[in-house]
């Protein structure tokens, strides 16, 4: 049995042309039209989907062909047909990026896909891209090509007069500094951060009311995938995460995982919070600690609740941010150095450029997970790595992986539904 539903990918010849902003319009307008709308990001990313999750109302989740798995991929989407009037995807990097890219992944569900080009600074050109991107890969299911940051209507026309007669055009969206979302190192500013984020979703909705995207695009046929539930090995486990504006980089379906796994999960505050929550394991996801360097250091209780629970034998898994945290000392990019948790020996700086970035693998004595990594700190100690991470592309050895007595911690953030009984070792009392 499958489940038709009108669906969209839209990705890009590159990253930069604007897919988060045109994504999150998209979704607010037929949002406000009155339809659910579901919004998934191919790839690994935590800061669009909080855009993206705001502007649709609903959760947002990964579909990668290599770290969540095809499998996956496949229930996620039929999961979304089932609840939704419009399924849209939005795509990493550029069209044929990296293995497998956003391009396998349209060709595998069958999903057409829209090319958004930033056509500043180009005229005819724009034909030209447009014909690559539809003709570069014979059988893509490809829906057609949609203008952004145009000058005006004489500038569109050029565009337009541009294209060959077999590609549709949805035309165009202007420059507009009033829809542009804020950046910083790690990407898009957080949504819960950006004051004016619902005033830039609606005046996105009001341009995508002006193009062809007004329209639902036609219905993909999503086949059903039943998933067997994972054993309840953390059944009776309560696992205490922190989540705040310091530590956000969570992906649903890793909270998912630990539920289907029979965890109870509590959430924490490291920024506010004195008290540590009553919990057998602790996780400490990436984020932002390196903006909130005086808070962290100055919640005394806090840490050492923490260090409590590390020095009673609990689990603590930290990643990224969480990673940095546990260190003895963190560096913001202006050189203000703060302590932070001191469960592992070493210090971390940030770094004025990227540091790690890829997809990873890591086999750990609980098993094989996958996930990936983008940091720009860098990590100095002196403590031996348990392993390292393989790269999915052949090359240099992958991030290390750290553990001291029942922490472990690494740069990797890591998709739990590739291994759920893995992850449930890692939290395991």
């Amino acid at each position: 049995m499958s489940i038709a539903c009108p669906a969209l990918l839209l990705s890009a010849p590159a990253s930069g042309q604007g897919k988060t902003t045109v994504v999150a319009g998209l979704a607010r307008y037929h949002r406000n039209q009155g339809r659910t709308v579901r919004v998934l990001k191919t790839g690994p990313d935590f800061l669009d989907p909080m855009i993206l999750e705001q502007a649709s109302g609903q959760p947002v989740y990964q579909l990668d062909l290599w770290m969540v798995g095809e499998r996956e991929c496949k229930a996620l989407l039929y999961q979304a047909a089932r609840e939704a009037d419009l399924i849209l995807i939005e795509g990493v990097m550029g069209l044929f990026d990296g293995t497998p890219s956003s391009a396998d992944l349209a060709n595998r569900f069958g999903v057409p896909v829209l090319a958004l080009i930033n056509a500043h600074a180009m005229a005819q050109t724009f034909g030209a891209v447009a014909y690559g991107l539809a003709h570069y890969r014979p059988g893509l299911p490809f829906a057609g090509v949609l203008a952004n940051r145009v000058a005006g209507p004489g500038h569109a026309e050029l565009l337009a007069e541009s294209l060959p007669p077999d590609l549709h055009y949805f035309g165009w969206l202007p420059r507009d500094g009033e829809i542009t979302l804020p950046d910083r190192h790690l990407g898009l500013v957080q949504a819960a951060e950006i004051a004016d984020l619902e005033t830039r979703l609606e005046r996105a909705a009001a341009l995508i009311a002006t193009t062809g995207l007004a329209e639902l695009p036609p219905p993909v046929s999503f086949p059903a995938l039943n998933v067997e539930p994972p054993p309840p090995l953390l059944r009776g486990v309560r696992i205490g995460i922190a989540r705040d504006t310091a530590f956000t980089f969570l992906y649903p379906a890793n909270l998912d995982a630990l539920r289907a796994l029979g965890a109870e999960l509590a959430f924490f505050s490291p920024l506010t919070d004195t008290e540590l929550p009553a919990v057998d394991a602790v996780y400490l996801p990436g984020g932002y600690p390196e903006l909130h360097l005086e808070a962290l250091a100055g919640n005394h209780a806090l840490r050492a609740a923490l260090r409590r629970h590390h020095q009673a034998g609990k689990p603590l898994y930290a990643e990224c941010g969480g990673l940095l945290y546990t260190l003895e000392s963190l560096a913001d990019k202006e050189g203000h150095r703060a302590p932070m948790l001191g469960l592992l020996p070493g210090h971390a700086a940030l770094q004025a450029k990227l540091v790690g970035l890829g997809m990873q693998s890591v086999i750990l004595p609980e098993g094989e997970l996958r996930g990936h990594t983008f940091h720009h700190s860098r990590l100095e100690t002196s403590l031996a790595p348990l392993t390292l991470g393989r790269r999915q592309r052949a090359g240099q050895p992958g991030e290390a992986v750290y553990r001291v007595g029942r922490l472990t911690a690494s740069y990797l953030h890591l998709y739990f539904a590739s291994n759920p009984e893995a992850a449930a070792r890692l939290f395991l009392p």
